[in-house]
C-alpha cells in the first residue's frame, strides 16, 4: 500500500497530494499527516496545514449535496433509499437525545477524535442526519478537524522522535 500511495503522490505536487489524501473519506488527516511527514519528508506544520485544508474541503459539498442525493435515491434507487432511511432512522433513534443535549460540542468532539468512523465525512453525515444548518455544521466540523490535526500531528511528532 505504501508503494501505491507513494506512486500516487508522485503524480501531484506534494501539497496537493497531501490535500487529496486528507480529502478522501477513508484516509482523511489521520493518514495524510503521517504520510506527509514520513514518506514526503514534510515538516509537521506544513503537513498539518495541507491536511487540515484538504480534510475540510469536501465538507460543504457533502452537506449541500447529501439532501439532493437522498431525494434522488428516493425516486430512482429503491434499495439505496431503504438503506439510507434505515440508517438515518436508526441514528436518530439511538443518538438524538445525546446529540441534542451536547449539540455543538458533540459534533466537534465526534470529528476531533482521530479514530476510524469519525472525522469530517462522518461528521458531515451526522450534521445532515441531525439537521444542523450547513454553515454552522461546516464551522463546527472545521474546529473538530483542527483539533484532530493537532492530535495527529502530536502523535506523529512523538512517533518520529521515538523512531529516530
Amino acid at each position: 500500500m505504501r508503494d501505491s500511495l507513494t506512486a500516487f503522490a508522485q503524480h501531484f505536487p506534494e501539497p496537493l497530494a497531501v490535500m487529496l489524501l486528507a480529502a478522501l473519506p477513508v484516509t482523511e488527516l489521520r493518514f495524510s499527516i503521517p504520510f506527509a511527514v514520513q514518506i514526503l519528508d514534510m515538516h509537521i506544520p506544513q503537513a498539518f496545514i495541507w491536511s487540515v485544508l484538504g480534510n475540510i474541503l469536501p465538507v460543504p459539498f457533502i452537506l449541500v449535496l447529501l439532501g439532493p442525493f437522498t431525494s434522488w435515491a428516493e425516486d430512482h434507487w429503491a434499495g439505496l433509499h431503504r438503506f439510507l432511511d434505515r440508517l438515518y432512522a436508526h441514528s436518530r433513534r439511538r443518538h438524538t437525545a445525546r446529540f441534542d443535549r451536547l449539540r455543538d460540542a458533540a459534533l466537534i468532539t465526534f470529528v476531533a477524535i482521530p479514530l476510524p468512523i469519525t472525522g469530517a465525512w462522518s461528521g458531515a453525515l451526522a450534521a445532515f442526519v441531525f439537521g444542523v444548518e450547513p454553515r454552522r455544521a461546516t464551522m463546527l466540523i472545521a474546529i473538530g478537524v483542527v483539533i484532530a490535526g493537532v492530535v495527529v500531528s502530536a502523535l506523529t511528532a512523538a512517533g518520529v522522535a521515538l523512531l529516530s
